[in-house]
């Protein structure tokens, strides 16, 4: 869901119940697994004494106060390219000041996909473990870690199953169910900490540097930083949906959300304190304090909302991949995939592939781990590593805006020493689970790095013979057009293309008119389809060159638009006929009265390296595997609609670098023979040593001949002869 430009750029009533819908969802559940991982990993219950609580409390508040309110929503929320942000749009701002900017881009969003492939897991799974061993009227819904798994998968499949129907009629109930979530966050803490107002000691930051340095009850010393962050996790992600609901929309709901976050923990705080001696708890290693602290009549509202907000936050990160992913591709980081408007709001997409990949990922975990608990000890290692990633590119963005020196690097030291802290303690958790989220974060990074680097050895100025210029080739293709001796291959001969400025197209395509075997055609089109912000644009520009039969066509289509690209053509050179433009294409057999338009082969051309490619290993396995990535990703007839056109796929050779100048030394009769019988020893006769010829019986020609000559090359063929 994405308001519209008034709205976001307006306070609004409306817009602040969307903005509490959208972006907080991932922040919001923190409560449900904080104060539960922070008691576990220090040994339980038993070791929670008053100082350690009123610590860990100080390290919650103080965390949230630095990274989410002072970096995110103070400093970060400025970093915003055309109102869109995320770590890819503040890299988009910020590439051209440094070359080596693409690498924390890559790592963060990989790393931010990654956790978004865990966040559903482990939120929903916690939510639901709360119904476990409770009793309404007798009945115990939820019995065993089996049904919390059941239920958990249930309902993230459905999740993922309706992302296809687009989630507008949902979305609108996101804002008052994550009001109603707030507000019993912030309720049922607040009721909780009016039995210990000495809680709120916790927002000195003494307790925090305390327990962290110098207090024995804490047992994992700078490590339980691991278990603090997961309070601030959804900080990145209030980042990157600024562009669904305006940066002033967020500034106004962020102190109400805040408050509601930080009184829930203090609640809980207090809770803790009041029942560490509970030897009923001290034995239960599932208990939640966030579920535990409720209430009976409580308890089901809270498993509700809680559940419901879960379901939200999951939502939210699902929606954002498919935003991440877009962005990547428009950068050049991912292959082109398949993107799917399902409402008439542009904001909203969604990516078959990555819905795929992701509801896998999310099923995988669950199954592996089995429980929240050990979800959780993978849970955040990813999303540390963002945020130092996006610390350093927004240091580059604040010099970029001439802010003075001094203040971009205390910024980045300031914030880089916090986080640094809190990825070597996250860094424990590697072997826990951690390893799972480094796992996925490192393939989707390598993804990432191969389609990148593979695009950028491809577009080298060295290499750039991989392109060429239609208007060197419009009078060849003019003559091949009108050579009758050559037959027909169609009236009108496609190929999809994107022509770049300066009429720049792949050779690929010209070696597939002129080379591989010649198409005589009619008309030649040159099509490139650009999608609109606007949802039903359907517009064309035209360039023939000078001519008539070699035309550059663009395409504008809204994104609503079906991109039937071969109906379109059809339309598009009707009406160049009529006006003149082009011949007319008369069909002799048809059954359509009238008809001026000929028959359309789309021509689909695909990579494959040619042997001739004269580049270094490395860049050549670069390039091979982004080739790979391409073809395994792509399917250019579904793009364009043409599933029932006529489409013809052709492997054509890429070849980059410099090609080796072919050399064979030429061997006179003697030497043939004398070659011929060292390979071939066991035929060696003396008859081969008279020097006549067998000679074909029909035609009186020598049947074998011993010449090899050197192979003549023109420039234009050198590189593509020998295939």
């Amino acid at each position: 869901m994405r308001l519209n430009a008034k709205k976001r750029s307006a306070i609004s009533m409306a817009g602040l119940l969307i903005t509490i819908g959208i972006v907080y969802g991932d922040i919001g559940t923190s409560p449900l697994y904080v104060m539960k991982t922070i008691i576990s990993d220090n040994g339980g219950l038993n070791t929670a004494s008053r100082s350690m609580i009123l610590g860990s409390i100080s390290l919650i508040f103080w965390t949230v106060m630095l990274l989410t309110t002072i970096k995110y929503v103070l400093i970060a929320l400025k970093a915003t390219n055309h109102g869109e942000g995320g770590i890819f749009s503040l890299y988009a701002l910020v590439r051209r000041r440094k070359k080596w900017l693409i690498y924390p881009a890559l790592i963060g969003g990989a790393a931010l996909l990654a956790d978004g492939m865990l966040t559903p897991a482990v939120t929903v799974t916690t939510a639901i473990e709360g119904l476990k061993g409770i009793q309404f009227n007798g009945w115990e819904p939820v019995k065993t870690q089996k049904e919390v798994i059941l239920i958990t998968v249930i309902i993230l499949s459905f999740l993922f199953i309706i992302q296809r129907f687009g989630t507008t009629a949902i979305g609108r109930a996101f804002g008052p169910i994550m009001f109603f979530w707030f507000l019993f966050l912030g309720v049922s803490g607040f009721l909780h900490m009016t039995a210990d107002f000495s809680i709120l000691r916790a927002l000195n930051p003494y307790y925090a540097i305390n327990l962290l340095f110098f207090n024995p009850d804490n047992h994992v010393g700078v490590f339980i930083l691991g278990s603090v962050f997961l309070a601030t996790t959804g900080a990145e992600a209030l980042y990157s949906d600024v562009g669904h609901v305006g940066r002033v929309n967020i500034y106004g709901s962020w102190p109400f959300v805040f408050v509601s976050l930080m009184l829930n923990y203090l609640g809980q705080g207090v809770w803790v304190m009041n029942n560490a001696n509970n030897a009923a708890f001290a034995k239960d290693p599932t208990f939640n304090p966030f579920f535990e602290m409720l209430p009976g009549d409580w308890r089901l509202i809270g498993i509700v909302l809680a559940t419901l907000a879960a379901i939200i936050a999951s939502q939210a990160l699902i929606t954002g991949s498919y935003t991440l992913v877009s962005e990547a591709v428009r950068l050049k980081f991912f292959p082109r995939m398949k993107i799917v408007y399902p409402t008439e709001k542009h904001g909203q997409i969604y990516i078959p592939l990555v819905n795929n990949i992701l509801w896998i990922a999310c099923l995988g975990i669950i199954a592996y781990f089995q429980t929240s608990s050990h979800m959780e000890a993978a849970y955040g290692l990813a999303i540390t590593v963002t945020m130092l990633m996006t610390t350093l590119l927004l240091y580059q963005f604040l010099r970029l805006r001439h802010v003075k020196l001094v203040w971009a690097a205390l910024m980045v030291v300031f914030f880089g020493i916090i986080e640094g802290m809190f990825l070597v303690s996250s860094l424990v958790k590697f072997v826990h689970g951690g390893y799972v989220t480094a796992i996925i974060a490192g393939v989707i990074l390598l993804v990432m790095y191969i389609w990148y680097y593979g695009n950028r050895i491809r577009d080298r100025e060295e290499y750039r013979s991989a392109y060429v210029c239609l208007d060197d080739y419009k009078d060849q293709l003019s003559r091949l057009s009108n050579d009758e001796g050559l037959p027909t291959y169609s009236d009108n001969v496609v190929y999809m293309a994107k022509v770049k400025p300066g009429n720049q197209i792949k050779r690929e395509m010209m070696y597939s008119i002129l080379d591989k075997r010649p198409k005589r055609a009619k008309a030649y089109w040159f099509v490139t389809v650009n999608v609109t912000d606007e949802p039903y644009t359907a517009e064309y520009s035209v360039d023939t060159l000078g001519t008539r039969n070699v035309i550059n066509v663009q395409l504008y289509l809204g994104f609503r638009r079906e991109q039937r690209v071969n109906v379109y053509l059809r339309a598009i050179v009707h009406e160049m006929i009529e006006r003149g433009q082009i011949d007319p294409q008369p069909k002799k057999y048809t059954t359509i009265v009238g008809r001026d338009v000929g028959d359309f082969s789309f021509v689909i051309v695909q990579d494959v390296i040619s042997p001739a490619t004269q580049i270094k290993s490395f860049e050549r396995t670069m390039i091979q595997m982004r080739v790979g990535l391409q073809n395994i990703t792509s399917n250019p007839a579904s793009w364009f609609g043409l599933e029932f056109a006529d489409v013809v796929v052709e492997k054509v050779p890429l070849i980059l670098g410099k090609s080796n100048k072919i050399s064979l030394r030429y061997l006179d009769e003697d030497e043939a023979a004398v070659r011929y019988d060292k390979i071939h020893p066991e035929a060696a006769k003396p008859a081969h040593h008279h020097h006549h010829h067998e000679h074909d019986s029909i035609t009186g020609e020598p049947e074998h001949t011993a010449e090899r000559h050197q192979l003549p090359q023109t420039d234009d063929q050198k590189k593509y002869d020998d295939q």
